[in-house]
Order: structure tokens, then C-alpha cells, then sequence
């Protein structure tokens, strides 16, 4: 089992201990549901009261009066705790078996790195190049002369399609598909001709790609996703699509081709952005914003059509007052009517 005194964790975090430094703390929790021996965190003053009724043994925090325990104090709380949980949590090369599993399909041209781990029924393809200390889990397609880093962890039913790129310590989630055709047509007449994407897709280093997310290869060159970015859940990325490092896209955002963010971009949940726009450095797009024009570096916007956020929030703020507008409008337009009845105006002919 492992453990650790209160005052180890708080070298390891860069935190000052409170009150007894040598407890002893055998895992990690929440604050709802700690026990005795655990360690939990308060990152948000919403969750304070809790700590009048958790069981946890010590507590990271930014500082409080509200916790009888021992606590580690740190600027953030958050990251602080992030950090135990990786203490008490097996990495993958831990987790899983250093081995090949015997229904594996793997090409005699392919190249498999030291310390790799390849689950049941996975495929790799001819001339495909797996990294050192890799783990690939059970029913993993990797096509022809795929790439994959040092360090990353393809969970189950990812698909890994010819000649795409993947960098070192990449985490991709279940049901990923990684260089899909992108979506393009040429017309003629009625009929529509599916143009050849011949591109490729290239993540870099410390990128994670939620479950059932899908990457389109380029129609030419490159799509690409810069280092440390992360992707939620069900993320449609076109074809051409370049994404800056450190950028952040939150569930079910999609991001039509040849679009390009710089890098720092934040993508909240439902976010839709046109094709062939720029989303500039530290740009941030609310909850299901409609982006149909490039947005300067270090705007925020939302809604739809996507607007600088504090205009549309007074857009939102009208629009619920429209029925009480309209209420009080045509009670005007009748005793606008009743005045002009009494003074004899004859009233204003309809529009045809």
C-alpha cells in the first residue's frame, strides 16, 4: 500500500504545513466522500461547509479557518491535489503488462520501441513506428506507417490511419478515429465527386484526445494539433484544421477546415466555428458560440452569430424582455387608436 506523512506531501506540492505534519495519508478523495487516512482538497468556497462533516484526515487549501485537521497551504489547491492523486494512482506502464499479447497482428516491417505494451486483437501495419514504454489496449487499429511517441496510452477501439503523426506522452481515448477522410466534394450537375485527402494528421507532444473525438486528415498537407492541447469528448476537427499549443476544446465543438487557432484558445461545449477563419492567441468562445468570422487574439466572445461577450450578453438580457415589450407595444398602438378615433384622425392604412 502505498503511503506518505502529511509533511512529504507538502515538499513534494511546494506547500507549508499546518498542525501535525507526521499523519499519515494512504490515498486521495473528495471532500464529500473522504475517509479517515485520505486526503481531499477545497479549490472552490462553495464546498467549504463540507468541511464541518469530512472524514479526511488532512486537507489542501489555500487557506481556511473552517478545518480542524492538519492542512497543506498552497497557492493552488487544485494543482496541488492533482499531483497526490498521480502519487496514489499507478501510472500505465505500472497498470498494464510490459508485453505483447499473442492475438496481436503486428507487420514484420514494423518497428515496436523497449517496454511496449500491445493489448489483445490490436493490428499494426507495415512500416508503423510504436515509441518506447507505449501502451497500446486491446482492439487498436494502427495503419500503414503510422508514428506513435514514447510515452502515450491508445485505449481500446482508437483508430490510427495511414501515415498520421502522433508525439510523445499522447493520451487517446476510446472510439478516437485519428485521419478520417475529411469532408470534401467537388459538384458537378446533381452529383457530388469525393475529392482525394491525401494528407495527413500530426499531434504533438502532451496532447489528449477525448473518447469518440474525430481528426480529419488533410486534403493536402497537414492538420495539425500543437503540443499540450486538450480535447473533450466528441470533438469534430475538419481537415486543415491547425490548433495552437495549450488550446482547450471542451465537448461536442466543432471546427470546420482550414480553420486555424493560435495557441491558448479556449473552446467552451457546443462551440461551432466556420471554415477558413483565424481564432487569435488567448481567444475564448462560449457555450455554444457561433463563430463565422475570425475573433482578434484575447477576445471572448458567444452566442450566434458570436459576438465580443458583454454585447451579447445585453443581446441575451433584451431578448428575454421581448414579450413584456410586445405586451406594452400594443397596448399603445390602442390607445394610440383610441385618441385618434377621438380627435377624428382617420387611422393609418394597413401595408398591402
Amino acid at each position: 500500500m502505498v503511503e506518505y506523512i502529511l509533511e512529504e506531501l507538502a515538499e513534494i506540492v511546494g506547500g507549508e504545513v499546518s498542525g501535525d505534519g507526521t499523519v499519515n495519508i494512504t490515498g486521495v478523495a473528495g471532500i464529500k466522500e473522504a475517509e479517515k487516512g485520505q486526503i481531499t482538497f477545497l479549490a472552490n468556497s462553495k464546498y467549504e461547509p463540507y468541511l464541518a462533516t469530512t472524514k479526511a484526515s488532512a486537507l489542501i487549501t489555500e487557506g481556511t479557518d473552517n478545518f480542524s485537521g492538519p492542512a497543506i497551504n498552497v497557492e493552488n489547491p487544485y494543482l496541488a491535489f492533482l499531483k497526490v492523486v498521480t502519487l496514489f494512482d499507478r501510472s500505465p506502464i505500472e497498470r498494464y503488462p510490459r508485453k505483447i499479447h499473442s492475438t496481436a497482428l503486428i507487420s514484420e516491417s514494423a518497428s515496436i520501441g523497449a517496454d511496449v505494451s500491445i493489448g489483445a486483437y490490436v493490428v499494426i501495419g507495415e512500416d508503423a513506428v510504436i515509441g518506447d514504454r507505449s501502451t497500446i489496449l486491446p482492439l487498436v487499429s494502427i495503419e500503414e506507417n503510422v508514428k506513435v511517441g514514447e510515452d502515450c496510452l491508445i485505449y481500446p477501439h482508437v483508430t490510427l490511419r495511414e501515415r498520421c503523426e502522433i508525439g510523445n506522452r499522447v493520451i487517446i481515448h476510446s472510439g478516437t478515429v485519428i485521419g478520417s477522410d475529411g469532408f470534401g466534394y467537388a459538384k458537378q450537375g446533381s452529383e457530388h465527386h469525393k475529392i482525394p485527402q491525401i494528407g495527413i494528421v500530426r499531434v504533438e507532444d502532451d496532447v489528449e484526445i477525448g473518447a469518440n473525438t474525430t481528426v480529419d486528415r488533410a486534403t493536402t498537407g497537414v492538420t495539425f494539433i500543437g503540443s499540450g492541447t486538450k480535447v473533450d469528448n466528441l470533438v469534430q476537427i475538419a481537415h486543415n484544421v491547425v490548433i495552437g499549443e495549450n488550446s482547450v476544446l471542451a465537448a461536442q465543438v466543432g471546427i470546420s477546415g482550414s480553420t486555424e487557432l493560435e495557441k491558448s484558445v479556449v473552446l467552451a461545449g457546443q462551440a461551432g466555428l466556420a471554415g477558413h477563419i483565424k481564432i487569435g492567441e488567448g481567444a475564448r468562445v462560449g457555450a455554444q458560440g457561433g463563430v463565422t468570422k475570425s475573433i482578434p487574439a484575447g477576445t471572448t466572445v458567444s452566442g450566434y452569430p458570436a459576438r465580443e461577450h458583454s454585447f451579447a450578453r445585453k443581446i441575451y438580457a433584451a431578448s428575454t424582455r421581448l414579450p413584456d415589450l410586445l405586451r406594452d407595444f400594443r397596448d399603445l398602438q390602442k390607445r394610440v387608436e383610441a385618441l385618434e378615433k377621438g380627435l377624428g384622425i382617420d387611422p393609418k392604412p394597413e401595408d398591402d
